[in-house]
């Protein structure tokens, strides 16, 4: 992998957040002495510059296919990063003190693009799980096992004693004014309660079906014509009505 050493410079020592950052100790590759360096962690890179102030990096050491482990060494607090194959370089770095050193080790093992892709998976796996357990959510509305919750007694009964609804015809609901056909008859005789004791609707006059020539001689009268009309079917509610709630209050002594 080729790298620029100029967008490697900017990248360091722009104003971008940095992961981690502090002094460390390296120890050399040649030298088994340590120095003390400024490291600076963003994202999978890890740099390390010869004071907090200097302007470019001493190195650069990307941190994919590697393992952060303690190690034993003669300065106290010490860790290293090992790489994969014979030839690889392991860099051994010591903190100054045991909380830097477990931030330190911390950071740096989820810092591989490695790390990153296990996370997403697992929260990808984590969102699938409670969308199928949530009935409106993405997964459809699979419930998760376990989840049926029973339906209270009183929702199903609500729902059987709703009436039926009507049919509809040339756009207008119609209802069934049949008496006797829709209510069972009443045994005491009197067919103004149901079997609650709940009073019946008066029943609607029959609808009437006007032939074409009822509808061509309303037409050609004009309003007159629908005022007669009015009035008529007015005297046979008035007189079912009447009916009804004579049949309701009962016979009288």
């Amino acid at each position: 992998m080729k790298l620029n050493e100029r967008s490697l410079a900017f990248y360091a020592t722009c104003d971008s957040p940095a992961d981690n950052s502090g002094f460390l100790y390296k120890r050399g590759e040649r030298h088994t002495a340590y120095h003390r360096r400024w490291f600076v962690l963003k994202g999978n890179m890890l740099f390390y510059f010869e004071e907090r102030d200097s302007r470019e990096p001493v190195g650069v050491i990307v941190l994919e296919g590697c393992n952060v482990e303690l190690c034993d060494s003669a300065e106290n607090f010490a860790f290293a990063i090992r790489f994969g194959g014979s030839k690889s370089r392991t860099y051994v770095l010591a903190a100054e003190s045991q909380a830097a050193m477990e931030s330190w080790v911390k950071s740096l093992s989820r810092a591989s693009f490695d790390y990153m892709r296990l996370v997403v998976r697992e929260l990808e796996k984590q969102l699938q799980e409670m969308s199928r357990g949530l009935p409106g959510g993405c997964g459809g509305s699979q419930d998760a096992p376990g989840s049926w919750k029973p339906k209270p007694p009183g929702l199903e009964q609500s729902r059987e004693r709703l009436p039926a609804l009507p049919a509809k015809e040339n756009g207008c609901a119609v209802w069934n004014n049949v008496l006797g056909e829709d209510w069972p008859p009443d045994a005491s005789g009197c067919g103004g309660h149901d079997e609650e004791g709940s009073p019946r609707p008066p029943p609607l006059p029959p609808r009437r079906r006007a032939v074409n020539g009822e509808v061509a001689s309303a037409r050609a009268e004009g309003p007159s014509a629908f005022c007669r009309l009015h009035e008529q079917y007015s005297r046979e509610v008035a007189r079912l009505r009447q009916d009804w709630q004579q049949k309701r209050r009962g016979p009288q002594p």
